[in-house]
This record gives structure tokens, sequence and C-alpha cells, in this order.
């Protein structure tokens, strides 16, 4: 049988860097019926002329400030002429010639609404944020007790459900949480496809780990069904920063980078803090309105 055609859907914003690395590598893939989408956020750092050089099918250019993260994706899925987005970010760079095709064929279940590739660290990522990839995406990932997650970064989505309803567009941070929550509502599966593997990873300053978690957090808290106290300080600050520190803990001192600790434990409480800032201002928007 021969493959079938598939949307690639790439998000790019001042990652030429990385796009010397994926750009080639998503043209060797062994897995060849597939057309290029890339959605640029105004980058200056070269990324336009070296996406114009990969002659994608479709290359959309918007503002940064015109950047939300639901609208575009939205707008990618709506380009693409598959019933497959396969979505991956210009800084995700896929690991070897079988990327693809592990989505592809993860997708063809009628019932996986969405799937999410293994993502490794680059070689300068920072321990502690390393660690987090060995939590959501190692050998034995602890991700897999979560009450859910997924991953945009490098994934796959079935457009016959995506068109019953699209990614949020008023959310700002978890939309692809949010989208995939409401998928497994609907009765569908979301899957994790570990052959597939991309490389990708971020060094985040203090005050960007605070926002990130805010901003995640906030969007939780506007879509949160439950009872508020279930984000309480205790809880969500001081246990969460006990667990998350423990795990750094044994990850440095396998790795044998105990140097990584303070500043471990500085990104882990703004994390904590930022958590529980964040869903406290959605709980609070939502609930204003």
């Amino acid at each position: 049988m021969s493959d079938p055609f598939v949307s690639i859907i790439m998000l790019s914003y001042n990652e030429g860097w990385a796009l010397r690395d994926t750009l080639p590598a998503i043209r060797s893939q062994d897995f060849k019926n597939w057309e290029l989408i890339v959605i640029d956020s105004g980058s200056t750092d070269g990324s336009v002329e070296l996406i114009q050089a990969a002659k994608p099918a479709h290359f959309v250019q918007i503002e940064s400030k015109d950047y939300v993260p639901g609208r575009v994706m939205n707008h990618g899925m709506r380009l693409g002429r598959s019933e497959f987005g396969i979505f991956i970010n210009a800084d995700a760079t896929p690991q070897g010639t079988n990327w693809l095709r592990p989505l592809v064929d993860a997708l063809q279940d009628p019932k996986t609404a969405a799937v999410f590739g293994r993502q490794i660290p680059r070689p300068d990522c920072k321990p502690v944020f390393a660690c987090d990839y060995e939590r959501c995406f190692g050998p034995q990932r602890e991700s897999v007790r979560w009450d859910h997650f997924f991953s945009m970064v490098s994934s796959g989505l079935r457009k016959d459900v995506w068109s019953r309803r699209g990614f949020r567009e008023d959310l700002q941070y978890a939309e692809d949480d949010e989208y995939t929550r409401w998928c497994k509502e609907q009765g569908f599966r979301v899957e994790y496809v570990e052959r597939s593997i991309a490389m990708h990873s971020h060094n985040y300053t203090i005050a960007q780990s605070y926002k990130r978690s805010h901003g995640d957090a906030r969007a939780i808290g506007k879509a949160w069904e439950g009872s508020p106290g279930a984000y309480n300080w205790v809880k969500t600050v001081l246990l969460g920063f006990v667990s998350d520190y423990r795990h750094d803990l044994g990850y440095c001192l396998r790795h044998g980078t105990p140097g990584g600790l303070p500043f471990a434990a500085r990104v882990r409480w703004a994390m904590r803090k930022g958590r529980l800032d964040g869903f406290r201002q959605g709980w609070r928007e939502r609930h204003s309105q």
C-alpha cells in the first residue's frame, strides 16, 4: 500500500540556528508523501530565507504580536490538504529517518485523535530541564501515571476530529493540553509514540520559568471544573517543590551533575509559585465574567 498524504505544519520564530538541521532532517525522512506548511511569527534572524529555500507548499508570515497558539495551529490545519496534520516546532529536530512514519501510522486508527512523539534534550540542556524530559519522555516516564500529558512540539492530529472543535483561540498557554483533554472527553484516544524522536529543549531563566508555569496554570484555571482548593500553597508550592527537587537530586546524582542543583532549586520554586499564582488568576478571571 502507498503511504497516505500528510501535512507537516511547522511553527517558527527566530530559530534559524535549528532550522539548518530541522529542515534537512524532514527532507531525509523515509516517508516521502507530504507537504510542508510553515507559519513564521516575524523572524529576523535569517529563518525566512531558510524557509523560502525549502519551498513549502504554504509560507505564512505574521507579526510576533499577533501570535496566538490556537489560532495559528487552527490556521495550519485549515491550510493542510491532508486528513492528518503533523506538527513540528522549528527548534525540534527529527532524529533519524523514521521520525514521521510512526506518527502517521498511529493516526490511522479513527479512534486516535492525537499523538505525540518522544523528545530528547539537546546536549547543552541544563540538568533541571533535562530531568523534566526524562520524567515526561524517558523509558520509565513518570508522565504515564499523570492524569493527562501531551506536547504539541512533535505531534499529530486527525483532521476529522479536529474539525468538530479546534483549538481554543482565547488561550495563550496550554491550548494543546485543553484540546487533547477535550478529545479524551469525547471518547478518543491520545497516544504517545515513543519511536518518533525529536531533539528539543530550552534553558529558561528563573523569570521565564515562572512565566511559563504561570501561563499554563492560568489556562488551566480558566477551564477548571473542580474545587479551587485543589490548588493551594501547601500542596501546589511546598509539597510540589519537594517532589520536583527530589527528582532533580536523583537525576543530578545519576548523571554526575550536582553543580546544577542550586539553579534547579530556584527554578522549581519559581515554577511552583507560578503554578499557584497562575491558577488563581485564571480562576478569578473565569468567575468574574
